[in-house]
């Protein structure tokens, strides 16, 4: 589930510029923009589209985050002329022919299309499978509050932030794993036979914490797994886990 927020106010893109992890000043009408929101120590709180449709600014969120991440932008406003208000627009994605006016997903071209407008009908489409496929996190499973750093989740390769902007909320830390360290766990693409919760703990075949296990699709699962750790003989509950070669 989504909702749709209208932005409006001299300061919309400013004042979204001043926080998120992309840079929404490029944005043309119609135009869509990946980005996160983070804490000022660097972690996810929520990831959402920051959308351009030609008749006026929209943000684009997990309905689950929706009322925590209204909360705090509304924190950061201040005196800025900026209104968020919900509008009765839907969204509707799917693969293949675009209806007239929807935008390509900006994190992977596997995800096809997102459409903004009157409620539409749905094909089905499996798109747990496409996001292991893929190795795109999920708000909720792989990008958990308060928790995940987004670099670790991939978000460079999902074009969810831009190193060359300036300052937002958690610049300095995201900034920092960058340039100056080198990424130690991420989330990655492994085999796996059998199954388990997500969440479950990945051990080694010492007995070992090596990651955590998430999506699970046609003998694939991904999972955010410390580097230094994948090696033969990982098991997550009853499943057991096989890094992929090369």
């Amino acid at each position: 589930m989504r909702r749709l927020i209208a932005v409006t106010g001299q300061d919309a893109l400013p004042f979204l510029q001043g926080l998120v992890s992309n840079d929404v000043l490029r944005l043309t009408a119609p135009g869509i923009v990946y980005a996160a929101l983070l804490t000022p120590q660097g972690k996810y709180l929520a990831d959402f589209f920051v959308v351009q449709t030609g008749a006026g600014l929209l943000l684009d969120l997990p309905e689950a985050l929706a009322d925590n991440t209204l909360r705090r932008l509304a924190m950061y406003r201040l005196r800025a002329d900026v209104q968020l208000a919900p509008t009765d627009l839907a969204v509707t994605r799917g693969l293949g022919d675009a209806p007239a006016g929807a935008l390509p997903d900006p994190r992977h071209p596997a995800l096809g299309w997102r459409f903004y407008g009157p409620a539409r009908p749905e094909a089905a489409v499996d798109w747990d499978a496409i996001r292991v496929a893929h190795v795109i996190p999920e708000s909720g499973i792989e990008l958990i509050p308060d928790e995940t750093y987004i670099l670790e989740a991939g978000f460079e390769a999902l074009h969810g932030v831009d190193f060359r902007k300036g300052c937002y909320v958690g610049q300095e830390v995201t900034a920092r794993m960058k340039h100056k360290t080198e990424l130690r766990k991420g989330l990655i693409q492994l085999e796996i036979s059998g199954a388990a919760p997500v969440g479950t703990p990945i051990l080694t075949a010492e007995g070992r914490e090596a990651g955590k296990l998430f999506t699970q699709s046609g003998g694939r699962a991904l999972a955010q797994m410390r580097f230094d750790r994948l090696e033969p003989g990982l098991t997550a509950g009853e499943a057991r886990l096989t890094p992929l070669a090369g």
